[in-house]
């Protein structure tokens, strides 16, 4: 099984009007994002907008991108559901096309106990022979992972990873705790990741690292290489953009932050609503900042 770390940018979804994948524009995205030196790519993540997607749409953007990587960084691509068939499924088209690992989400309308949970993100990692990563997002989520739960999972053969985008980095000692290394923590950009790698994350899978990939590159080198004053003033300064995106909504910031860098990525996905002028201009801005533009 793939060992992972770094910055794995979670990708937007480019669609045109009439919802059909912008291939061409997707596949620049990725050269671009390999280009700057990013570790890995991680398509269908809450950025990907997966729960506004219809299954031929996710199963075409990771076709893409993992024909558009050749290999060269892992491709690691969001499983999303409700039901345990329409998981194991999903995880088992997401195999065959190639890619290097799952990142396993579980969607839910009604709250489910933690046996359901439990039960859930093992059906996940049974449909496949590649790492899965366990995302949890307690802010957006209707049935979470709990502790006791992650401990458990973390016993799994094949899984090895956790994507947690809470804000709390407690949280995140209390995991690394509980699976006393079986399980390598990612952070989202929320946790501020200079402070997670202080504390033993391998890396951060978040949106932002889509339009700043080179400058989250060298805020994970400077991590890893221990040079913590020079990380904090390069997380200051990138701080800027999660400040932005606080104010509108995700997708439409990456988004809209990719068409001002030249990519025709097109808006959100109805009904949501495209960057507003005044998201724009400060996007532009931050994105400025940080020599991103």
């Amino acid at each position: 099984m793939s060992e992972f770390h770094g910055v794995f940018p979670y990708l937007v979804s480019p669609l045109d009007a009439e919802g059909r994948v912008k291939r061409d524009v997707l596949a620049d995205l990725v050269e671009h994002l390999i280009a700057s030196g990013v570790h890995g790519l991680t398509p269908l993540g809450s950025t990907g907008e997966f729960a506004y997607l219809t299954i031929p749409q996710r199963i075409e953007i990771v076709r893409v991108v993992v024909e558009a990587a050749k290999g060269r960084v892992p491709v690691i691509a969001g499983v999303a559901a409700t039901t345990l068939r329409d998981a194991i499924e999903q995880t088992q088209a997401m195999t065959a096309l190639g890619v290097d690992g799952i990142l396993a989400i579980l969607e839910a309308y009604f709250p489910l106990p933690d046996t359901g949970v439990e039960t859930y993100f093992r059906a996940v990692a049974g449909a496949t022979r590649l790492s899965v990563v366990l995302y949890t997002n307690p802010n957006f989520q209707r049935s979470d992972l709990s502790l006791p739960v992650i401990g458990r999972l973390s016993e799994v053969e094949n899984i090895r990873y956790i994507k947690d985008a809470s804000t709390n980095t407690g949280r995140l000692l209390s995991i690394l705790n509980a699976t006393d290394g079986r399980m390598k923590v990612f952070a989202a950009s929320a946790h501020i990741p200079a402070a997670v790698m202080l504390i033993g994350g391998v890396g951060w899978m978040a949106g932002p690292a889509c339009i700043v990939p080179r400058q989250s590159v060298r805020l994970y080198e400077l991590c890893r290489e221990g040079r913590w004053a020079e990380a904090m003033r390069a997380q200051r300064d990138l701080w800027k953009i999660n400040e932005a995106f606080a104010k509108h909504a995700l997708a439409a910031c990456i988004k809209g932050g990719l068409a001002m860098q030249g990519f025709d990525v097109g808006d959100p996905v109805p009904p949501q609503a495209p960057l507003s002028e005044a998201g724009k201009a400060e996007v532009r801005a931050a994105l400025a900042s940080v020599g991103a533009l």
